[in-house]
């Protein structure tokens, strides 16, 4: 099985199996059965595909849109372990369509994310989706902080990110009447959006394109098919078979997986190397009382230190008119644990035994024990807000539970960037890091 299966993505191979009696018409999930949303397998049956892409997430509903449209006569499936789309990482992040100031020049992750920032904006455009480019200041606020933010300010114009300028006191209050720093760089190109309602529009385009979705479909195994079914008109056309936990089946020839925080899971499912291992940290965000909002008008980031994996407490406006501050990233104790008692042993026997977690741990353990510090301390992490908006009292805010990853990476967004370099579909063997 192995050899057999390779890496797109997450993992690339071969699929096959049927499922029993097919697809006719869509189940309710009330039945328990996986359901059909849409068929448009045109030259196949709903029970193989060409490809089929495992993860019903932007990533995956991008991935499947980009390859319907650049390869029309190939049948394509998306399996989706929930009734409904997006409802993970997409439905829990923190909307930011960053700019792309962040990462090292001549990067992928650079690259990508400069491309999809300009390749978001142009398809939200096009299809009516609303988002607001309010910009974003990442702002020094102690002097030891400024030429971190001038060296960030250099890598950003390396990474040919629009509009970018340094700004002092002055203008910072003309953009921010109510923040307080020494210097900072305005990011005109930043934005926020509703990923999910762009994850949405990626399934529309793809079900108007032939592409057919079917979701509560859990995959819980993948391999190859030992011999051809009897009297298949098919025969060994699609030899590889993706099981539910059902017990329904797929058949397919290729596998794009996109599977999020299952992505190790899916990965050694399929033959293949299962690192790096998830671990799942969730990001508690505190929210800006309505009566409140005055006070910030785009995001408003601090200076990253590069020690540290993560960006740090900021103020992020929502398309729903809301002001989320922070997030604390606290190590979570499920894959999907939305709330703090979200509890799986199986992900945590996962965390413990077979992540490089301990070794994060040590190398950040006084970072790590000052964001459980101010997740369990509702004055610490305001004590920290007020080191840029001085106005903003404990009173001033509400409890929110934020996403389980504090950010959706630019980068991941247009998987057209990178997919347009696939002409085949044969012989390939491609991985993709982060």
């Amino acid at each position: 099985m192995g050899p057999a299966l390779r890496y797109l993505g997450s993992v690339c191979g071969r699929a096959r199996g049927i499922f029993p009696g097919g697809f006719s018409a869509a189940r309710t999930p009330a039945s328990g059965k996986s359901r059909l949303l849409c068929q448009g397998g045109r030259r196949a049956s709903t029970s193989s595909f060409d490809i089929v892409i495992i993860g019903g997430g932007i990533v995956g509903l991008a991935s499947a849109r980009a390859l319907i449209l650049r390869h029309p006569a190939l049948s394509i499936g998306v399996l989706e372990k929930e009734k409904d789309l997006a409802v993970h990482q997409t439905g829990h992040n923190s909307g930011v369509i960053h700019s792309g100031i962040y990462y090292k020049p001549e990067s992928l992750k650079a690259k990508l994310c400069v491309q999809g920032a300009a390749l978001i904006y142009e398809y939200c455009n096009q299809k009516g989706i609303s988002y607001k480019q309010c910009g974003k200041l990442i702002v020094a606020v102690e002097q030891e902080e400024i030429p971190r933010l001038q060296a960030l300010y250099e890598r950003g114009l390396q990474n040919g990110v629009q509009g970018l300028r340094l700004i002092q006191q002055e203008d910072i209050k003309k953009k921010e009447p109510y923040c307080r720093g020494l210097m900072a760089i305005d990011c005109p190109y930043t934005g926020i959006v509703d990923y999910r309602q762009v994850a949405l529009s990626f399934a529309k385009d793809f079900q108007e394109a032939g592409g057919s979705i079917l979701t509560s479909f859990e995959v819980e195994d993948i391999e190859m098919a030992r011999e051809s079914p009897s009297r298949s008109k098919d025969g060994m056309k699609y030899p590889i078979v993706i099981r539910n936990t059902k017990g329904e089946e797929v058949q397919c020839q290729y596998v794009v997986t996109c599977a999020g925080l299952y992505s190790d899971r899916i990965s050694e499912l399929s033959g293949c190397n299962p690192n790096p291992r998830i671990v799942p940290f969730r990001g508690d965000y505190l929210v800006l009382k309505p009566e409140k909002r005055y006070l910030v008008k785009g995001n408003i980031y601090p200076v990253p230190d590069s020690r540290f994996p993560f960006l740090g407490v900021h103020f992020t406006p929502r398309m729903d008119g809301n002001i989320w501050l922070g997030p604390n990233a606290v190590l979570a104790f499920k894959r999907e644990g939305y709330r703090p008692f979200d509890f799986s042993a199986r992900d945590i026997m996962d965390i413990i035994i077979k992540s490089g977690l301990i070794k994060l741990v040590f190398q950040n353990f006084s970072y790590g024990v000052n964001e459980i510090y101010k997740a369990c301390f509702l004055s610490a992490t305001v004590k920290h807000l007020q080191k840029f908006i001085p106005e903003i009292t404990i009173s001033d805010i509400l409890r929110e539970q934020g996403p389980v990853l504090p950010d959706l990476c630019q980068e991941k967004l247009e998987i057209q960037i990178f997919l347009h370099e696939i002409s085949s579909f044969k012989n390939i063997n491609i991985r993709f890091k982060k």
